[in-house]
């Protein structure tokens, strides 16, 4: 909880992610089009789960993705929470990890199974219920180790240390903070993204979206609650709000994995992904696989 109290360094930072990586299970997943689409969490926010709705697109848009995710903590409900509620089984098998990146496009890694540590400070951190640096360290700690990502965090100044560590790896990235304190995109303001093309402020009028209100955007006040918008999104029956901000998510993944294309084709790729039911499919296709 120090860390809750003064800002985190590069060093510090690096030398945890370093150690948890050398500790954690391995996933050997190669694509070149791999990609995490995760952010810190700890923003406060309490947001449906956006980014694991947008992971779901963009393999329904015919894209790798293993998303790194575990229960909620400093959120009431987290990636794993939904996942497990809508009868997902979390496995570290690799040949279930395996097929559903071959028949789903995408493979979930709990966390907890890939990270012996996370499993021994779990306890402690939901007594806590506060962000920990558990929370900056999870985009950084995927085991797959994917050449691509797309990373939300909720301040800037944690932004600029993950800008610093991503400059020095070869991955492909973008780091989202939006400007109201939200770790993704949420339209409810402008947002800062930084990736190997620089630092840039963008703005929701700029990409021809109105406003939201944070309402629009709120998630569930229980697991049933969440699992229902997740669901809801998923089968094409969103609201206007919630399916713009998952897309507006799910094509700056798609933009990262492709930075010569324009946000706009990235948005419509997804969109047709979203409209068409393949992110729904890809859902029901790694629920099989899991089985």
């Amino acid at each position: 909880t120090a860390y809750c109290m003064r800002s985190i360094t590069v060093t510090e930072l690096d030398g945890f992610r370093d150690a948890m990586l050398e500790l954690c299970l391995p996933v050997d997943i190669e694509h070149d089009t791999l990609i995490d689409l995760c952010g810190t969490g700890g923003d406060g926010k309490d947001t449906f789960n956006i980014s694991t709705l947008a992971s779901f697109v963009v393999a329904g848009a015919g894209y790798k993705v293993a998303k790194h995710g575990n229960y909620g903590v400093s959120s009431g409900c987290g990636s794993s929470n939904v996942m497990e509620y809508l009868g997902y089984s979390f496995t570290s098998n690799m040949d279930k990890l395996k097929a559903g990146v071959d028949k789903a496009n995408i493979c979930f890694l709990h966390a907890p199974l890939f990270h012996p540590a996370m499993k021994t400070v779990a306890p402690i951190r939901r007594e806590l219920g506060v962000k920990t640096f558990f929370n900056m360290l999870g985009p950084l700690v995927n085991p797959a180790k994917p050449k691509n990502q797309l990373v939300g965090v909720f301040n800037l100044e944690l932004a600029r240390v993950y800008a610093y560590l991503y400059q020095q790896s070869a991955t492909k990235y973008t780091i989202v903070n939006a400007l109201d304190g939200y770790d993704e995109v949420s339209l409810t303001g402008d947002f800062k993204t930084f990736s190997a093309e620089g630092e840039k402020i963008n703005s929701i009028e700029s990409l021809g979206f109105e406003t939201l209100n944070p309402a629009q955007i709120a998630g569930g006040h229980t697991v049933a609650d969440s699992a229902a918008i997740f669901s809801t999104v998923l089968n094409g029956e969103g609201t206007e709000a919630q399916n713009n901000v998952v897309l507006c998510n799910a094509a700056l993944a798609v933009k990262t994995i492709n930075p010569e294309k324009s946000f706009s084709d990235c948005y419509y790729e997804v969109e047709e992904a979203l409209i068409n039911k393949k992110a729904l499919a890809s859902f029901k296709a790694l629920i099989d696989t899991a089985a």
